[in-house]
């Protein structure tokens, strides 16, 4: 419970109608697509200028105030829980375009915008942002940053990280820093930015985010292949990747597939059954693109790798292909599946999900597991789904051994924890799976350097900055 002084002090910041007290609000901003804990923040604010943001950090300092940044809350590790009375920041209404330089092909926007929008403002322009994932209709450009946010063209674009140009960030200290400010060359030292990235609240708020845009892509085929198993699905990513440049390459299991066709009413891609699906996408710039792919696909099914495959013969049909891999995490929601969003090299993948594979099954024979993931830079989402009979936190304590133990298999592959969706609360007591003591020694200095009090994000990522 907050003091009547504080949020007066509070309400001189923002304004009253943008201090929210009211337990609904409350339940609303303190918890993201997790559902591990439950919300408890103190208060949630929704400051409306990098001034009003510096004026809650500072007065958080002052009275040692935990705080939560908050985006679209669509995280999968409980970053942006706030379940120990910490004040919400929201920023949902740094939401503008600040600036926009055509020659530069850059576009300046406040936090808050939702990733949809910033999408559909470079397309205005003829340009093209192309990070993109399921919740870009709901999750928000600081939350993206905050998270290194990846998706489905990170094969051919890259993570957020490689699109950020420049950040204007309030700091846990109270400091505004103004970072790259654009720049496309700027050797002077450190570049702070990137420690922002993916920082996920701990060293400071992320407000304003200078993007790079590029041009559009070309109309693009999609091709979805029914594979023998999964080492086949690396014959065919060497396949089609050293003749087209793919854009996506993605998979998912037969049970993933059933999923959503049953729950969604997409129908399925041919009739040929198969454990695994790849889904490849690329620009079809001429017809002797195409030929190649069809050519390609013709060496694979020889092969014995693939066992029937389709090819989108418009933009809607392409489209409708795309659904049976993007529509897999929604659905997958409704068995409030335990999650593990974990990587490793891509010419390991096949071993590492052997190994995996034999290890749940030992571990949770009557448990129904899915995999799906982006395949081409060697990110795997698996899925242990719960059983009816088993309360949330029964089907949780029941996973924590496994994932203990794909840590160390992760650790043995030189692979990550969490891919994409961030540590959190989630996945901290594993981050020394893949993370040194010396490197998480060096992670606390440059929290402490950043937000000295620890006010920002505590218990996120690690817990003790001694």
């Amino acid at each position: 419970m907050l003091a009547e002084t504080i949020i007066k002090q509070l309400v001189a910041i923002v304004g009253e109608p943008r201090l929210l007290l009211g337990d609904d609000d409350l339940k609303r901003f303190g918890i993201d697509r997790t559902t591990l804990w439950t919300p408890a923040p103190s208060a949630v604010l929704l400051p409306g200028s990098v001034a009003e943001v510096q004026a809650i950090v500072r007065l958080a300092n002052e009275h040692n105030l935990a705080v939560v940044p908050s985006g679209g809350r669509t995280g999968l590790s409980g970053g942006a829980v706030a379940k120990d009375g910490e004040l919400v920041v929201a920023m949902d209404r740094l939401n503008s375009v600040l600036d926009f330089n055509p020659m530069d092909r850059t576009v300046t926007v406040g936090a808050g915008m939702i990733t949809a929008q910033l999408q559909d403002f470079a397309e205005q322009q003829g340009l093209f942002y192309p990070v993109d994932f399921a919740s870009t209709g709901s999750s928000q450009i600081g939350g993206n940053i905050a998270t290194n946010a990846g998706g489905i063209k990170v094969i051919k674009y890259g993570m957020t990280r490689n699109w950020v140009a420049g950040l204007k960030v309030v700091t846990g200290n109270g400091d505004v820093l103004e970072l790259n400010k654009g720049l496309a060359k700027n050797n002077t030292g450190y570049d702070l930015r990137h420690l922002f990235i993916g920082s996920e609240g701990t060293l400071g708020l992320i407000c304003e985010a200078t993007i790079q845009l590029t041009r559009p892509p070309l109309e693009s085929s999609v091709m979805v292949l029914g594979v023998a198993d999964f080492p086949a699905i690396m014959d065919v990513l060497r396949c089609f990747s050293t003749d087209i440049d793919l854009s996506a390459f993605e998979f998912f299991s037969q049970q993933a597939l059933e999923k959503v066709t049953a729950h969604r009413g997409h129908p399925k891609p041919f009739e040929t059954e198969a454990p695994f699906y790849a889904l490849l996408e690329f620009e079809n710039s001429s017809e002797a693109v195409l030929e190649q792919a069809m050519a390609i696909f013709e060496t694979c099914v020889e092969s014995g790798w693939v066992l029937d495959g389709v090819l989108s013969q418009s933009l809607s049909q392409a489209s409708n292909l795309w659904k049976l891999r993007e529509d897999i995490s929604e659905t997958l929601w409704h068995w409030k599946p335990y999650k593990n969003d974990i990587s490793v090299r891509v010419s390991r993948m096949p071993e590492f999900l052997r190994e995996v594979d034999e290890l749940v099954a030992r571990q949770y024979p009557d448990f129904e597991v899915v995999w799906y993931g982006h395949i081409g830079d060697g990110n795997l989402h698996l899925n242990i789904l719960k059983p009816e009979t088993l309360e949330v936190a029964q089907f949780h304590a029941k996973c924590v051994n496994v994932s203990s133990e794909i840590g160390q298999l992760l650790a043995k592959y030189e692979g990550s924890v969490s891919a994409e969706h961030g540590v959190g609360l989630l996945k901290k007591d594993y981050l020394h799976y893949s993370r040194s003591a010396e490197e998480m020694a060096m992670m606390r200095s440059i929290k402490r350097a950043f937000d000295a009090n620890g006010i920002l994000n505590p218990g996120k990522v690690f817990d003790e900055l001694s």
